[in-house]
C-alpha cells in the first residue's frame, strides 16, 4: 500500500505557497501567519504584537497586553488550488499580577480528502490528511518598557495512515520545539518599538526515519514600529520586519563542474555532492554562509545531471568533447562517471565547444524531460557564490496601521520574498466594540499565484 501521489503535492504546494521560499525544511505550515490584523499589515508584527495572536509572532509582546484576551481564525486555506483544505489557529493570553502573563494558540491544518491505492494504483479507499500544534507561552516584563517570552510548542504531523511499500512506520510525525522572543517598547521618547523572535528551534523532523529527517522551519525575524502619530484619538504606526531561516541548507550542487552530482564522494566534501541539512544546532550559524560559500551548479530537477534540455524539456543530446553519445553512470559504491553507449566504456564528460566556445547539442536546463512548469537553468546556477545570494533568501514584510479613537483600524501592507518570487500587497481593517473585536485582510498578488485573492477573518475578545 501507498500513500497516493496527491499527498506529495499538497506538501510541494505548501512549501511553495507559503509566504517562505523555504528547501529542505520540515513542517513549514507553522509559518503560516494567523490573525487577520497580522496579515493586512504585510505580516509584520514582531515589534507591535500585544494582542492575543502575540504567542505566535513574538512571545515577548504578552507582557504589553492590556487586558485578559483570547483569539480565533477559521480559513479555506490556498481555496484557487484546493477546495477542502481549511486552517484554524486559536489562541489566548491570561495576566498574573506580579508573575506574568500566561498563553498559548493551537494550530489544526486540514489538508482534506485523499485517494489510498496500493502499489498498482488499486483505489483502496479515502483518508484525511492534517497536521496540529499546541503551544503553551510565557511571558514577564524583564523592566517597564522591555519583556521576554518563551514557547514550548508540540506538533504532531498525519499524512497517511500507512507507510509506502516497505516502511514500517505510517506517514505521521511528533516534534517539538521551542520560541523565544523579546519586545522593547517606548524608545527614542516613545517613537520606537523593537522585537525580535526566534521559533521553531529543535531536533530534526522525521515521518519514517532519521536518515530522512528534516530540519524545522527555524525563522528569525527582527523588526520595528515607528509610532508615527500618536494623539488622542488619532494613533499611526510603521512596521517593518525581516525573516531569516535558520536552517543550514545545502543542495544538490556540481562542485568540480563535471556535469555529475557524485553521492557520497569525500574527497570533494563529507556528503559528497548531494543534499543534505546541517543539525539545528549547527544550521542557526551556517544558515548564514551556505549560500555562498558551497559553490556549483545546482541541481534543482533532481535528476544527477546538471543541465541537458532546452527550454521545452527536450533532450539536447550528451556528447563528450570528442563527439562521441555518452550517458551517465553510477557505481554500486557512490562513484560516478559517464559511459560510451556504443562501446559501454568511461569516457569524459559533457563539453562539446564550436570554435566560438559556445555548448553544442547540450542544454542548460535541468528540466527532466518537463517536470517543471517554469524551467531553471542549472548551468552556471550558482557558479560564483555571491554573497548576494544571503541576502535574496530574506523575507521582507512591512505595514502601516490608522486607529481612530481605539475602536476602528485600517492597514496596509506587503510582503516580498525575492527567492520564492512572492510580491503580495495586502489591505484590511478591523473594529472593537465592548471588547469583542473582528478583523479583515485581503491579500493581493499576481494572477495565479495561491494566495492571491484571499481573503481572511479573525477574532478577539477582551475581558
Amino acid at each position: 500500500m501507498k500513500r497516493n501521489a496527491f499527498v506529495v503535492l499538497l506538501g510541494v504546494i505548501l512549501t511553495v505557497s507559503s509566504v517562505f521560499a523555504i528547501t529542505n525544511t520540515g513542517a513549514v505550515w507553522l509559518l503560516i501567519a494567523p490573525g487577520a490584523r497580522a496579515e493586512a499589515m504585510g505580516e509584520a508584527q514582531v515589534a507591535i504584537a500585544d494582542d492575543a495572536y502575540a504567542s505566535y509572532y513574538n512571545p515577548a509582546g504578552m507582557a504589553f497586553m492590556d487586558k485578559n484576551q483570547v483569539g480565533a481564525m477559521y480559513s479555506k486555506w490556498l481555496p484557487n488550488l484546493v477546495s477542502d483544505m481549511y486552517y484554524t489557529f486559536l489562541s489566548g493570553g491570561y495576566k498574573v499580577p506580579n508573575v506574568g502573563t500566561f498563553g498559548g494558540h493551537a494550530i489544526y491544518l486540514n489538508l482534506g480528502e485523499q485517494q489510498w491505492t496500493d502499489e498498482y494504483g488499486n483505489n483502496l479507499g479515502t483518508f484525511y490528511s492534517y497536521m496540529m500544534a499546541f503551544s503553551g507561552s510565557y511571558a514577564t516584563k524583564i523592566r517597564e518598557n522591555s519583556a521576554i517570552g518563551v514557547n514550548l510548542k508540540f506538533a504532531y504531523q498525519m499524512l497517511s495512515p500507512v507507510g509506502t511499500q516497505g516502511e514500517q512506520n505510517n506517514g505521521s510525525s511528533f516534534h517539538f520545539g521551542f520560541d523565544f522572543g523579546y519586545q522593547a517598547r517606548n524608545l527614542l521618547n516613545n517613537y520606537l518599538d523593537f522585537g525580535v523572535a526566534v521559533s521553531n528551534i529543535g531536533p530534526k523532523i522525521s515521518f519514517v526515519d532519521m536518515a530522512q529527517a528534516d530540519p524545522q522551519p527555524t525563522n528569525l525575524k527582527l523588526g520595528i514600529n515607528l509610532n508615527l502619530l500618536q494623539m488622542e484619538h488619532n494613533n499611526l504606526s510603521f512596521v517593518f520586519d525581516v525573516n531569516k531561516i535558520l536552517a543550514g541548507n545545502h543542495p544538490s550542487m556540481d562542485v568540480n563542474s563535471n556535469y555529475i552530482i557524485e553521492y557520497g564522494n569525500p574527497i570533494i566534501t563529507e556528503y559528497g555532492e548531494e543534499a543534505y541539512t546541517d543539525n539545528w544546532f549547527v544550521g542557526i550559524f551556517t544558515s548564514f554562509s551556505d549560500s555562498w560559500t558551497y559553490k556549483g551548479d545546482i541541481d534543482y530537477s533532481g535528476d544527477g545531471i546538471i543541465g541537458g534540455y532546452d527550454e521545452d524539456g527536450e533532450e539536447q543530446g550528451w556528447y563528450n568533447a570528442y563527439g562521441e553519445m555518452i550517458e551517465y553512470a553510477r557505481a554500486d559504491g557512490g562513484s560516478a562517471y559517464w559511459v560510451n553507449t556504443e562501446t559501454d566504456a568511461i569516457v569524459d564528460g559533457p563539453g562539446i565547444y564550436s570554435e566560438a566556445g559556445v555548448d553544442v547539442g547540450w542544454g542548460e536546463f535541468g528540466n527532466n524531460a518537463g517536470q517543471f512548469t517554469v524551467d531553471r537553468a542549472e548551468v552556471g546556477s550558482q557558479g560564483n557564490g555571491s554573497l548576494r545570494n544571503e541576502f535574496n533568501e530574506l523575507i521582507l514584510n512591512t505595514g502601516v496601521e490608522y486607529i481612530y479613537d481605539n475602536m476602528f483600524a485600517l492597514r496596509a501592507g506587503f510582503i516580498y520574498d525575492r527567492d520564492g518570487d512572492v510580491m503580495n500587497p495586502t489591505f484590511g481593517f478591523g473594529f472593537i466594540y465592548r471588547g469583542l473585536g473582528f478583523d479583515f485582510a485581503y491579500t493581493g498578488g499576481r494572477e495565479g499565484h495561491p494566495l492571491a485573492n484571499t481573503m481572511r477573518y479573525s477574532l478577539r475578545y477582551e475581558f
